[in-house]
């Protein structure tokens, strides 16, 4: 496994020097940025995630309005009292009547109601998360919440700005390069592997999961 500063020189090979590099990577929010962020927010998110698994990003972009409407604005309360019927009028009144990807939103909102009460917000949660146990977090979604595999998670976590890696498919490239894992990380042994590795890249060089996960990313050119 190479050092990250050789792989971040060879990012910077395939784009142009280190100046280049840096300015396309992505930076996590801080602690008490993400803790600002209201509640209702991360769930619009997670659901936007969710729904976004296997579809066309941009169509559920443009109709995810009509969800923040039909879904009480996201705030997992009111949503967590809804029924079955219910679930299912607002998946219609959003446009995409996936009825299993709309029972996720209840069922990450019940989960949310969790973390609140057991962490005073479920933003607070994700910001007191330690970077160094993030595939923990990643199995704790995946177990409590709803249609959270695979790397529905990930991207959610990363489009919030909480530090994080995504195993995409450079990253899967890079990591497999490095000897890390010898093929797409979905095991836990080999998620803990991948853990193992950042941990030691973030310990040497002293940036961010996402820094890292980036870099990886434009190491495979």
């Amino acid at each position: 496994m190479r050092r990250f500063d050789e792989i971040l020189a060879l990012a910077a090979g395939h784009h142009g020097g280190e100046k280049s590099v840096e300015a396309l990577l992505s930076r996590p929010l801080g602690n008490a940025a993400l803790r600002a962020i209201p509640d209702d927010r991360w769930l619009s998110r997670l659901g936007q995630c969710v729904f976004s698994a296997g579809f066309n990003w941009s169509v559920v972009d443009k109709k995810w309005p009509s969800f923040e409407e039909a879904f009480h604005g996201f705030a997992p309360g009111p949503i967590t009292l809804m029924d079955d019927e219910a679930v299912e009028v607002a998946a219609r009144a959003g446009g995409i009547p996936h009825m299993a990807k709309a029972m996720a939103i209840r069922d990450n909102a019940v989960l949310f109601r969790a973390l609140a009460a057991e962490h005073g917000s479920a933003a607070t949660f994700f910001a007191d998360w330690p970077a160094e146990r993030y595939v923990e977090l990643l199995e704790l979604l995946k177990k409590r919440g709803g249609r959270l595999g695979g790397s529905t998670a990930q991207y959610f976590l990363r489009f919030m700005g909480v530090d994080s890696f995504i195993t995409s498919a450079d990253v899967t490239a890079a990591l497999v390069r490095e000897g890390v894992v010898d093929k797409a990380p979905t095991s836990k042994k080999a998620m803990a592997a991948t853990q193992a590795a950042f941990n030691a890249w973030r310990a040497e060089s002293g940036r961010s999961l996402t820094e890292i996960s980036r870099t990886l990313a434009l190491s495979v050119g």
